[in-house]
C-alpha cells in the first residue's frame, strides 16, 4: 500500500509539472530530484529570438569539456555572486548544470540577490545534448562531447561522447 501511495504521489507530481523532456522516466526523475522553487525552461522554449544570459552552474571540469555557446562559468560548490557582478539584474537569465539540480540551487541564490528574469534549463545541458543542439568546447569549436557527471547520472544523456 505504501509503495502505492509513493508511486501515485510521484505520478501525480509528473502530471502537475511537468516540462518538456522526451524520456518519460528521465521526467520522472526531474520532477522527483527538483523542488521546483524557481521558473524553469524547457529546451524547446529556447527558440525565442530574445537574448540570453547563459550561467553555467557546473564544476570547472566539466564546463572545460563543453558548455553552451557564449556561457559563464559561474560553479557550484564554489559559487560567489562576485561571478555575476557584470550582469544587469533584469538580464534574461538561463542557469544549466548536468541535468537542473545545481543550477535550480544557483537560480534561488540570484533570485534572492534580486535577479529579476531568471529560469533553469529543466533537464539541463545532458536534455540539451540530447534533444541534438549545439555544444562548444573552450576554445569555441563546436563538440560532441559531454561531461557526464558519473556513470551513473550519465545513463540520462542519449546522444553525444560522454567524458568522465
Amino acid at each position: 500500500m505504501k509503495s502505492s501511495l509513493i508511486f501515485l504521489s510521484i505520478l501525480l507530481m509528473y502530471q502537475t509539472k511537468s516540462q518538456e523532456v522526451n524520456s518519460t522516466p528521465y521526467k520522472i526523475m526531474l520532477n522527483t530530484l527538483l523542488s521546483h522553487s524557481v521558473p524553469e525552461v524547457s529546451v524547446p522554449e529556447i527558440d525565442s529570438p530574445e537574448k540570453i544570459t547563459w550561467l553555467d552552474a557546473r564544476a570547472k571540469e566539466e564546463y572545460e569539456v563543453s558548455r553552451i555557446e557564449d556561457a559563464i562559468w559561474v560553479g557550484y560548490d564554489d559559487f560567489s555572486m562576485d561571478r555575476v557582478e557584470g550582469i544587469s539584474k533584469d538580464a534574461n537569465i538561463v542557469i544549466y548544470c548536468s541535468i537542473g539540480y545545481r543550477s535550480e540551487k544557483i537560480s534561488e541564490k540570484l533570485i534572492s540577490a534580486g535577479y529579476t528574469n531568471v529560469s533553469n534549463l529543466f533537464g539541463g545541458i545532458f536534455e540539451w545534448k540530447n534533444e541534438g543542439r549545439k555544444l562548444y568546447d573552450a576554445s569555441h569549436g563546436e563538440t560532441n562531447k559531454i561531461h557526464g557527471y558519473s556513470k551513473i547520472w550519465g545513463i540520462w544523456l542519449n546522444k553525444g561522447e560522454k567524458v568522465y
